[in-house]
């Protein structure tokens, strides 16, 4: 046996070190903090977060400005790194990695402030993200209309509700649509877990109703996380949540429990919520 791991090609790690690493993604959560908290000087934005997302599981994470939702999702994604605790990603320990290497692995994240190509149309914006997230990113080969590549940038257009606008540039869209490509190109590449941050700021009545249709209608193996103001949206789109407050969670449970938790409707709702 010991014969067996000397000979082993270069580069390659024994079986057993293989197969603990697919067994450990493949029971543990998508989404693991543990002991968490993240400090800015002497401002304490996270204190001490142990929280638990499962594959495929929709989780909202509500609080009210400065409760933590944001800081949240960095140090989910490497933005901001945390001070203490450790983050696990379908069971493999991703605290110290850098954003990109998070991504790689199949974390997405859309962001309260649009990152979008504004002189570009929707479909190249969606070609973009899809051609960074495959292997040929590097190549010099043209695309050509008949590859793969182009039905996964038609599929995703058509997926966020934009077939109609796929050629106009994105600069010339409303701001819903905008919102909507950013989860197109959030799904480019088969993401395993999307962090959405406030994917309804800004959104007309209408446009919040596509919303939660487009977020309702995602492959069901995609989990995602959705920080969010708009109790209304996330409750809809969601099967747990977890609420914060200075920095900390402040209840946990389901859509329906939460609503009508006599705290929760005190401290963020004022009371009056029916």
């Amino acid at each position: 046996m010991a014969g067996a791991r000397r000979n082993l090609p270069k580069g390659n790690k024994p079986l057993s070190t293989v197969a603990e690493r697919i067994a450990a993604a493949g029971a543990g959560n998508a989404i693991e903090l543990r002991g968490v908290s993240r400090l800015f000087g002497a401002l304490a934005a996270l204190s001490d977060i142990t929280l638990s997302v499962r594959p495929g599981e929709r989780r909202a994470v509500l609080g009210s400005n400065g409760a933590g939702k944001t800081t949240l999702l960095n140090c989910v994604t490497g933005d901001f790194p945390p001070t203490a605790g450790t983050v696990r990603f379908f069971g493999e320990d991703v605290t110290t990695l850098p954003p990109h290497e998070r991504t790689r692995r199949g974390l997405r994240r859309t962001y309260q402030i649009s990152l979008l190509f504004q002189r570009l149309s929707v479909r190249d914006n969606v070609y973009l993200a899809c051609r960074g997230a495959s292997r040929g990113r590097f190549s010099l080969i043209r695309t050509r209309a008949s590859d793969a590549i182009m039905q996964s940038v038609a599929d995703l257009i058509t997926l966020v509700h934009l077939e109609q606008v796929a050629d106009r540039l994105v600069g010339e869209l409303a701001h819903g649509q905008q919102r909507q490509l950013e989860i197109a190109l959030a799904l480019a590449g088969a993401p395993r877990f999307i962090l959405f941050d406030e994917p309804a700021a800004g959104l007309s009545p209408n446009e919040r109703g596509d919303l939660v249709a487009i977020l309702t209608a995602l492959p069901p193996h995609i989990g995602y996380i959705i920080i969010e103001h708009d109790m209304d949206v996330a409750l809809r789109v969601v099967e747990s949540v977890t609420m914060m407050h200075n920095g900390r969670i402040f209840k946990e449970g389901a859509p329906r429990a939460i609503e009508a938790d006599p705290e929760v409707q005190q401290l963020y709702l004022g009371g009056g919520h029916g």
